[in-house]
């Protein structure tokens, strides 16, 4: 066992500390939210203010980030506390096996990975392992496309890792809706200042109401705010619509997309006040967070580079806060560099269970009782050896830009952060680029001849080995 794996190991088979008093656990997954699209961020345009409230109550985390840039990856390391290397499930969930088949490229990526396989314990597992009640509400992304688009499997969907309930609904979303060009159109069923109803909250809210003897653990996945970028409330749209600039050419799409934005927090805000007339509000330990960066085409990112799919700042960096009366105090920001497959280790250890075999997420449940406390500095990986977009490759843009409407050219590429230095090495080329984030945030100006790319690159392909990464060939 080498050191690299070591100090993980030594971090995560520890003692739990709250093994008497132990939380519900109420996890609120967004997809596609952009780092930069809450008010607690600091977006200009977009109101959420249940999400304000959520950050301000606990605490905000300033550089979190997802496992992966894309839904299922992202999701398979979260719920397991594993890189998408270690797993090899890089990619998002196909319908059927088999590899992508983009024309005129120097290299080929691996074979798609169809399901997150049995063996590996999830969170639910886990925590169902320590006596918790466990239910999983939304988007599963983690089986083969079961008879239609995001259908669960009966062999590999929420119930076969762990949730005791849990039940297939779009919700509002436009998954649940959109057959045609017609369900484009507004609703104008929707009054004034109201949201439509949402089935798949209010199934989630349901069981928060549920009298129990047990602590719970509930993963609430929402849709929103993934394309089809879409709003049905007119009120919503025209409100932001009147707020962007006549002169934006997108104009149209950032009124949908913020209303869509302003939609989620809306669903959130319901599922808070089922939590707080359930009377459990004060004993459960709320985080929510994304999958992945922002859809360039809506999500503007900025002032990141980049967007969901690469593994610039865009794609990866995402809001997240933890809301814990109590344990975490209120209204604090924390700096320090937290990921998505943190979170086992962390529920691990405030459920008294065990982070048990080769994980390689670390409990942050220390920066959650105070965001400066000592938390020994640690790389973070990402590992994509996938092209994107798989249709229309040659057309799309080669430059990664910021905030500039369009969804570029992603090669296959890895990447590592290690304080407050990241390095992306790109594999068609073998070339590496390392930005210093502490004074180049929107990673627009290489380090050259840094001593650091040396090392954080060895650092990067010594862990890729280590855990017989798949590599594009």
């Amino acid at each position: 066992m080498n050191f690299y794996r070591s100090v993980f190991f030594a971090l995560l088979l520890s003692i739990p500390a709250f093994s008497e008093e132990r939380p519900n656990i109420l996890l609120i997954l967004a997809d596609d939210l952009s780092w930069a699209d809450l008010g607690s961020y600091g977006h200009p345009l977009h109101e959420t203010p249940n999400l304000d409230q959520l950050a301000g109550e606990g605490i905000r985390f300033t550089n979190a980030y997802a496992s992966a840039p894309i839904c299922s990856a992202s999701r398979a390391a979260l719920m397991t506390g594993k890189t998408t290397a270690r797993l090899g499930f890089e990619f998002v969930v196909k319908p059927e096996s088999g590899s992508q088949t983009i024309p005129n490229l120097p290299l080929k990526s691996p074979p798609f990975t169809l399901n997150l396989p049995l063996g590996e314990r999830t969170l639910a597992e886990m925590l169902g392992e320590g006596g918790y009640e466990t239910a999983f509400f939304g988007k599963w992304h983690l089986n083969q496309h079961y008879l239609r688009y995001l259908g669960w499997s009966p062999t590999h969907g929420p119930k076969s890792k762990g949730f005791q309930t849990a039940e297939e609904d779009f919700g509002s979303h436009p998954y649940g809706y959109w057959s045609s060009k017609k369900h484009r159109a507004f609703d104008p069923a929707i009054p004034a200042d109201t949201f439509p109803e949402d089935s798949m909250v209010e199934r989630a809210s349901a069981f928060l109401l549920k009298e129990r003897d047990q602590p719970f653990f509930l993963m609430v996945s929402h849709f929103f705010v993934h394309d089809p970028n879409n709003t049905r409330v007119e009120w919503l749209y025209q409100r932001y619509f009147d707020q962007i600039s006549e002169n934006d050419s997108r104009r149209e799409k950032k009124a949908h997309y913020a209303a869509m934005v302003t939609t989620l927090d809306h669903l959130v805000g319901e599922t808070m006040d089922a939590l707080k007339k359930s009377g459990k509000a004060d004993s459960t330990l709320v985080v929510f967070t994304s999958d992945n960066g922002g859809h360039p085409n809506y999500a503007g990112n900025a002032p990141l580079r980049g967007s969901k799919w690469n593994l610039y700042e865009g794609g990866i960096r995402v809001p997240m806060m933890a809301r814990w009366p109590g344990q975490i105090p209120a209204g604090e920001t924390c700096e320090t560099p937290v990921i998505g497959y943190d979170l086992f280790p962390t529920f691990a250890e405030v459920s008294g269970q065990m982070a048990e075999g080769e994980i390689d997420g670390r409990s942050i449940l220390p920066l959650l009782k105070s965001p400066i406390a000592e938390f020994a500095e640690r790389p973070l990986i990402w590992h994509f050896p996938y092209y994107h977009p798989e249709k229309g490759f040659a057309k799309a843009p080669e430059a990664i830009g910021i905030d500039d409407g369009e969804t570029s050219q992603t090669r296959p590429h890895s990447a590592i952060r290690l304080g407050s230095k990241t390095l992306l090495h790109f594999y068609e080329t073998g070339e590496r680029e390392l930005y210093d984030l502490e004074v180049d945030r929107a990673e627009q100006s290489a380090l050259q001849d840094s001593p650091d790319a040396k090392s954080m690159g060895k650092m990067l392909g010594d862990y890729l080995g280590e855990v017989n990464a798949r590599l594009p060939e």
